[in-house]
């Protein structure tokens, strides 16, 4: 494969890590936000009491909120960031199934359709695929 970053093997690596480490703090800060307004402004039960009205059951709430705040303070931290990004992977793939999966495709859709949060589902494997990056708290690659 011809190495187009002038720079050669070392200034890729270089741009890799720092394209990780961006990739990883912003989506932590994004899961983190989205955590904090399920227990701060949607309130543990209303989330909950959302997940029931969805067919899930509610206790799915709890644990989501649960994901999505310690699992953005680890990807912004850098630890485990592979195995934190693949089950946030996951828990967007529920968001799409059943959060989202009636409303069709496009997230302009009334009640938001299903391909954003599939987009950030492919993030968050690419995420994983790539690593802590750097500056991170976690071991290098």
């Amino acid at each position: 494969m011809t190495d187009l970053s002038h720079g050669g093997t070392t200034a890729a690596t270089r741009n890799a890590d720092i394209a990780a480490f961006i990739l990883r703090v912003s989506t932590g800060l994004w899961f983190l936000v989205h955590g904090l307004t399920k227990l701060l402004v949607f309130t543990p039960a209303g989330t909950a009491g959302y997940f029931q009205s969805v067919g899930l059951p509610g206790a799915l709430g709890y644990l989501t909120m649960l994901a999505e705040i310690l699992g953005g303070l680890v990807l912004v931290a850098g630890l485990f960031t592979r195995q934190v990004a693949l089950v946030l992977a996951a828990v967007l793939l529920g968001a799409a199934w059943f959060g989202h999966g009636g409303n069709g495709f496009a997230f302009g859709n009334p009640g938001g359709g299903w391909e954003y949060p599939v987009l950030w589902a492919v993030t968050m494997v690419a995420l994983a695929l790539l690593g802590d990056g750097a500056w991170s708290l976690g071991k290098r690659r």
